[in-house]
């Protein structure tokens, strides 16, 4: 299974963010036609929620958790990603990708915030029979706080490992990390201190680029190499040439 690979694509890249719950359709069609072009197998797709489920979990204060009785956030907020995980399916499978949507809440457990467990054997058997698993940001029940948000870079954070998954590329609406306007090629434990992260600047309870650099670290203290680039780069990333952007790797 060593040529599998995730690729996730960032909430901001498929979705208008300053809208609720608006899907950048031609986007996510030409995204979709780049993917069929490079592969239509061993691949894991992992997507953002961007403007449907983050304002929604912002909404319900989903970041702090839930109380009995106070459950409306955890329905609304996984109906709105679960569409968007829908149009995300669809659009693949126009392009010829045999895509299958799979919903966390179903399949994962969280304990503060960090996801502890996800059924992955049915992900291996997809994946054998040259399904695509088209998987998204959601709200996961919480051991701890009752339910919290479990970001996309977290998935790919957990699942790499779990599915013995050796690259990971993360397709955003910038080239890379930036540094004063130029993209910062490597980063490292080592290097990340001297790079300023700012979050989103749009609503986001997952963290931002801070938050997919700290998910990517996890993965690279793993020995699992991880890659941030433009989403005209998806080709790129997915047949293995240059594709301009970060890479986050271990020491």
């Amino acid at each position: 299974m060593s040529d599998l690979c995730i690729l996730k694509l960032g909430g901001s890249v498929i979705t208008d963010k300053r809208a609720d719950c608006a899907v950048n359709r031609d986007q996510l069609a030409a995204v979709a036609a780049a993917i069929a072009r490079a592969r239509t197998t061993g691949i894991v797709v992992i997507h953002g929620a961007g403007s449907c489920g983050h304002p929604d979990a912002k909404r319900y204060h989903l970041d702090q958790g839930a109380k009995a009785g106070e459950t409306e956030g955890i329905v609304v907020t996984h109906k709105a990603v679960c569409g968007l995980n829908g149009e995300v399916v669809l659009a693949l499978r126009e392009n010829g990708v045999p895509a299958i949507g799979i919903h966390p809440l179903h399949l994962g457990i969280a304990d503060n915030g960090r996801l502890v467990g996800f059924e992955t054997r049915h992900l291996a058997t997809m994946l054998a029979l040259g399904m695509v698993p088209v998987i998204h940001g959601d709200v996961v029940m919480d051991l701890s706080k009752g339910a919290c948000i479990v970001s996309g870079d977290q998935l790919a954070s957990y699942l790499a490992p779990a599915l013995a998954i050796r690259r990971v590329g993360l397709a955003t609406d910038v080239p890379g990390v930036l540094d004063g306007g130029s993209v910062v090629s490597r980063i490292t434990r080592k290097t990340i201190a001297a790079i300023p992260l700012g979050n989103s600047s749009h609503t986001d309870v997952t963290g931002g680029m801070k938050g997919k650099i700290d998910e990517m670290l996890v993965l690279a203290d793993a020995g699992i190499g991880s890659d941030i680039f433009h989403v005209s780069r998806v080709a790129d990333f997915l047949t293995g040439s240059p594709h301009g952007g970060t890479m986050v790797r271990g020491e």
